[in-house]
């Protein structure tokens, strides 16, 4: 009872973005001994969704959501170091990143704790990044596989461009491309050329190993 308390107190504090709080909590639930993938799914990730589902209903406004979004990076400062990579080995490198145009960072953040958390080296090149950025970026850190997130139906264009790109530079046999975000869908996906499409975290973690395993 005392774990779940926790994880659930540490849920609303991301939620209601009380930075100190989520921290404390965060070193709370490794004294109890919980798994650290258990506290990111089970306290942190549920915390920083409920905000962006809250974002989305025009219930919680943008000081809102950067309030949780900084308790969930506080909370995940304790975590992170106790997250083994090694328990799933040296999985791949990941370059990641929001198309041009677009801010949307929350889900992002997500996917990232998530391939961390299954052994994979991410880089995150940041938000609004521009096709010629992505291409830059593959041939500089050789990533195995790229990421490409969107919130809005008039970013996600960008993606096919961007895999048009890497065709043209000669890259596209070299990385594996993965899409994700609000509007995409598997369709989508299929439609542009990618590799694979993450439904959500979780959906994409998995993929990305899936990825890996079929290189």
């Amino acid at each position: 009872m005392a774990v779940t308390n926790t994880l659930k107190e540490l849920e609303n504090a991301i939620l209601e973005g009380e930075d100190d709080l989520a921290q404390s909590l965060a070193q709370k639930a490794i004294e109890q001994n919980i798994q650290p993938l258990n506290i990111v799914n089970e306290g942190i990730i549920p915390g920083i969704e409920e905000a962006g589902e809250l974002w989305k209903k025009n219930e919680y406004f943008l000081p809102d959501v950067v309030m949780s979004a900084e308790a969930f990076k506080m909370a995940m400062e304790i975590i992170e170091p106790h997250l083994t990579a090694g328990e799933f080995g040296a999985t791949g490198k990941v370059v990641i990143g929001t198309v041009a145009g677009d801010m949307h960072t929350l889900g992002k953040i997500i996917v990232i704790v998530m391939l961390r958390s299954a052994g994979f080296e991410v880089i995150d090149v940041g938000e609004d990044v521009s096709i010629a950025t992505f291409i830059e970026k593959v041939k500089e850190l050789k990533p195995n596989i790229l990421g490409l997130g969107c919130y809005m139906t008039t970013t996600m264009l960008d993606m096919k461009d961007i895999i048009k790109k890497l065709q043209e530079n000669g890259l596209r046999n070299s990385v594996k491309v993965m899409v994700g975000g609000v509007p995409t869908s598997q369709e989508f996906a299929d439609e542009i050329g990618a590799d694979a499409w993450g439904k959500n975290a979780i959906d994409a973690a998995e993929k990305a190993k899936k990825l890996m395993e079929g290189s």
